[in-house]
């Protein structure tokens, strides 16, 4: 899944933990998913590791603090994997094109990887196209989570074409395990 704005409030290049919060139907939706046995990997762009905005190190209370909003609510993540680089970053050693970062499915690839997940029975959950291409680069079924709409609006072909989109993440999850249980997908 990614995180901002799907997970939590989208706060653009934030790494202070006081200000993350759980979005309405998260908690919910992953504990339905945790009872038919899903696990949880945050997929996410930090390209404010790129740009200077806060250090690599910052995202470890990022996790922690996830993870303690999860914890409340008897779910955990099984893996935490961002991509620190950013083509037009202003730290060097960050500034580049890379496989991690998203259209690019190298993070999931390496979640798979590591975990032994086969990503054809997996789900990428997202609310931009990027994270959609992603995951269909993976080889994943994608939801797309547009409240506003402001993705709808954008071209849906090829690899950017979500298996279903939802305008909540209690809607995407209604829709997964609905469509799970009758073996549609």
């Amino acid at each position: 899944m990614d995180k901002d704005g799907t997970l939590i409030r989208d706060v653009p290049y934030n790494a202070d933990p006081s200000k993350i919060e759980l979005l309405t139907g998260v908690a919910d939706g992953l504990r339905l998913l945790d009872s038919l046995g899903y696990a949880f990997f945050v997929i996410t762009n930090q390209a404010g590791v790129a740009k200077g905005f806060f250090s690599e190190e910052a995202l470890v209370d990022v996790e922690a603090k996830l993870q303690q909003l999860l914890g409340k609510s008897g779910v955990a993540l099984s893996g935490f994997y961002y991509c620190p680089h950013h083509p037009e970053g202003a730290v060097q050693a960050y500034t580049k094109r890379c496989d991690c970062r998203k259209p690019s499915p190298g993070l999931l690839l390496k979640a798979a990887a590591t975990y032994g997940i086969n990503l054809g029975d997996s789900w990428m959950v997202g609310d931009i196209l990027d994270d959609i291409e992603a995951g269909n680069r993976a080889g994943c079924k994608t939801m797309l989570i547009d409240g506003l709409g402001h993705e709808r609006q954008k071209a849906h072909n090829g690899y950017r074409r979500p298996s279903y989109i939802a305008d909540s993440f209690s809607e995407a999850t209604d829709w997964i395990v609905k469509n799970t249980e009758h073996g549609k997908i």
